[in-house]
């Protein structure tokens, strides 16, 4: 396929070159003017949209993919696949999507989980929303950059789905951190804690395979001086995207509110920012019940 991508950073950068290093025609646009394996550099976003099969966005937030749509669209051929793989709020995507329709350009929003290593390993998952045909369009490519793609429904579910898993995950994480603080405090061993939680009812993602406690369980953050592999920063945005879609859909979600003041707390008032959103587990070891 002939293929614009447009945001070629941490994350969008190896999923462009993946995409080159499979045979297809990869036209990139960057503000930063970065240089990708395999990528053709263009001078902007119309022109990485110009003529071809399918679009990718990675952007940061939703208002820079509004202004990237407007430019995009008028320079797509109708018929053409819009894929978003950015992270934004749900309405950004839905009104996104409203504009393609609007061009006959097939919309798809389709954010990823699995971070730096799954772009470089092309074994990220894909949360889409859309159409079934522009879908359909898109599998080979997901497959190439991805181990898994799921289908959830129209327009705006794939954001949907993101920030609903990582709501869980934020909650789950801080729960974890809590509990190995606690532990700490009435002196039960970390491994033993692992131990008894990672295979009884507290067994989770964040214990499993993401364990907080250095020296404990898999190789995670926390055995590196806890240097990001999802960080606290982008664990915020997600948790404060979940709040904004909780408030428009009247939804009570207390658990997600106060794991968003939290990391708020931890990232914007101490010393989360940079660090992995495990390093909770230290943030929680210094500090006393007051």
């Amino acid at each position: 396929m002939n293929i614009g991508f447009i945001g070629l950073g941490n994350m969008g950068g190896p999923m462009a070159a993946n995409l080159a290093k499979a045979g297809h025609v990869v036209t990139g646009f960057d503000t930063a003017e970065v240089a990708v394996e395999g990528v053709q550099a263009v001078g902007s976003a119309a022109e990485a949209a110009t003529d071809q099969d399918i679009v990718i966005t990675m952007l940061p937030n939703g208002a820079i993919l509004r202004a990237v749509t407007a430019e995009i669209i008028p320079a797509m051929r109708p018929g053409a696949v819009f894929l978003d793989c950015s992270t934004v709020d749900v309405d950004s995507a839905r009104s996104v999507a409203e504009e393609a329709d609007k061009a006959d350009i097939l919309p798809l929003d389709a954010p990823v989980s699995g971070g730096v290593g799954g772009a470089q390993g092309g074994t990220l998952t894909f949360m889409v929303g859309g159409n079934e045909a522009a879908f359909m369009k898109a599998q080979p490519l997901f497959e190439i950059m991805g181990q898994k793609a799921v289908h959830c429904g129209p327009s705006g579910n794939g954001q949907a789905a993101k920030i609903c898993n990582n709501m869980i995950l934020g909650v789950t994480m801080i729960a974890t951190c809590e509990a190995f603080a606690l532990a700490d405090k009435l002196g039960l061993d970390r491994q033993a804690m692992f131990d008894v939680v990672s295979t009884s009812s507290g067994y989770s993602w964040s214990m499993n395979a993401y364990c907080p406690a250095p020296g404990v369980g898999p190789k995670s953050p926390a055995d590196n001086g806890y240097q990001p592999g999802f960080a606290a920063d982008l664990m915020l945005k997600d948790l404060r995207l979940s709040q904004q879609a909780a408030e428009g859909a009247d939804a009570d979600t207390p658990m997600g509110r106060a794991a968003a003041d939290l990391y708020a707390r931890f990232v914007e008032e101490e010393d989360g920012a940079g660090r992995d959103f495990s390093a909770m587990l230290p943030r929680f070891e210094k500090r006393g019940r007051g």
